[in-house]
């Protein structure tokens, strides 16, 4: 089979998190369905999947659950559609998290309980991205998927520049393209952006801790884009260009295999509801060298407080 020919991967948005930081506008209003720019949040990510023919997107869902599950239902995309066609556009199903076990699994607990229907098959690859991210310019390239399933990898993550509030960044990427714990001998990691954080390892499925950081990044905040997988608007980066720590996007390809053993020990479809982090499985996968990743230099915002919101109107 040929890259182009390979089927298209399902994707999950994450989208159960509590959003305490962005009280009280999450009060009654799912962080989700926030509106940025004249539509709901979660929605720039949909039309963006569709535009990179995604066509089937799994939305975990667990706080105001029901809200998400309404909006985004059969009728309401029906109604919404304008530049694509009947054929075209996503079938979106839920992992209803808060009405199985009455709170959100956490992200790695969430892909499990999704993962039957994001992998059926023993070698299948898909999506996963934060409902609460916001890379208006992020493009889902069908291509960088193809390859990502070609490479026998676990996972390729699309990391920025480190905005101001998380200085030390998530994981570095080493000159052969491969993600890792510690930047890369001699390296040193990119100035800041401007204010505000980064990785979220919770990806809107709860509070995050100290230290999960969120924000903003800008083109201009870093290196250009490039790496394993060229995708989001831009080409491979030059040989040496790669060094220092950058924040993870929450954007990625995973295969199944991460999500069961021995990197795994949580049953396809979780049906215990066992909530778990993602950060250490990505971690033992990285030192295990199974995980690519790239830059992302495009605008990028972790829509994490009342504030963050009102500066992307």
């Amino acid at each position: 089979m040929t890259l182009d020919a390979c089927p298209a991967p399902r994707a999950l948005i994450l989208a159960a998190g509590r959003g305490e930081r962005m009280r009280p506008l999450t009060d009654h209003t799912p962080k989700p369905l926030l509106p940025v720019r004249g539509r709901p949040l979660m929605q720039w990510w949909v039309d963006a999947l569709a535009r990179g023919g995604v066509r089937e997107i799994v939305v975990n869902t667990a706080w105001l659950g029901e809200q998400i599950e309404s909006h985004f239902g059969p009728q309401r995309l029906l109604d919404g559609r304008e530049q694509l066609s009947k054929n075209d556009w996503p079938a979106i199903r839920f992992s209803s998290e808060g009405r199985d076990f009455g709170r959100a699994l956490e992200t790695a607990g969430g892909i499990a309980r999704a993962l039957p229907q994001l992998a059926p098959g023993a070698q299948d690859v898909f999506w996963v991205l934060a409902g609460d991210i916001f890379a208006p310019d992020f493009r889902f390239d069908p291509a960088a998927a193809a390859r990502f399933a070609a490479s026998g990898r676990l996972a390729h993550l699309w990391l920025v520049p480190n905005p101001a509030h998380n200085p030390a960044g998530d994981f570095g990427i080493g000159a052969d393209g491969l993600a890792l714990n510690e930047a890369p001998a001699g390296s040193t990691t990119p100035a800041a952006g401007p204010p505000q954080g980064g990785w979220a390892p919770s990806g809107g499925s709860g509070p995050r801790a100290a230290g999960e950081r969120g924000g903003s990044t800008t083109p201009a905040a870093g290196p250009p884009q490039g790496g394993w997988a060229p995708s989001g608007g831009s080409g491979p980066r030059a040989a040496g260009e790669r060094g220092g720590m950058y924040t993870f996007s929450t954007v990625a390809l995973y295969r199944r295999a991460l999500f069961e053993p021995p990197w795994c020990d949580i049953a396809p479809g979780n049906p215990q509801g066992v909530a778990a982090p993602l950060a250490p499985l990505l971690r033992r996968a990285i030192a295990a060298g199974q995980v690519s990743a790239q830059i992302y230099a495009g605008a990028w915002t972790d829509v994490g407080t009342p504030e963050r919101l009102a500066a992307l109107q």
